[in-house]
């Protein structure tokens, strides 16, 4: 374990070198996930098995690899409110067909609202 955390240090000094032009570091989990987490007062620290970034934590082992790059790449369901839910734009099954909203049965469904796109489940 130490020799890992003494990898991931390194690793963080060497990029830090070639960061000047990126605004975020991006984190890429096990199960395909990122997370981007703004550079501009970015401070990580090792506590045991986890690793925080700003106000994100991860546990070491579930990260796959972590860059920097130039837009916010994190990925994810976000939360959506009862407002945006009357402001729906598209609906979309996840075989990519756009359907009504008087359609939607139990299952898994993409959303577009004015704020951005949504995945929710209908119960």
């Amino acid at each position: 374990m130490k020799k890992f955390i003494l990898l991931l240090t390194a690793m963080i000094g060497s990029m830090a070198t070639h960061a000047e032009s990126y605004t975020y570091l991006t984190f890429e989990l096990t199960d395909g996930s990122k997370t981007s987490v703004a550079v501009s007062s970015l401070t990580l620290s090792i506590s045991g098995t986890t690793l925080t970034a700003g106000s994100q934590s991860f546990t070491l082992t579930n990260l796959s690899k972590m860059y920097f790059s130039t837009a916010d790449e994190t990925t994810g369901i976000n939360a959506i409110t009862a407002e945006e839910l009357n402001e729906i734009t598209d609906i979309y099954d996840l075989q990519g067909r756009k359907i009504a909203k008087e359609q939607m049965r139990q299952g898994v469904y993409i959303i577009k609202t004015k704020r951005g796109t949504f995945k929710i489940a209908v119960k």
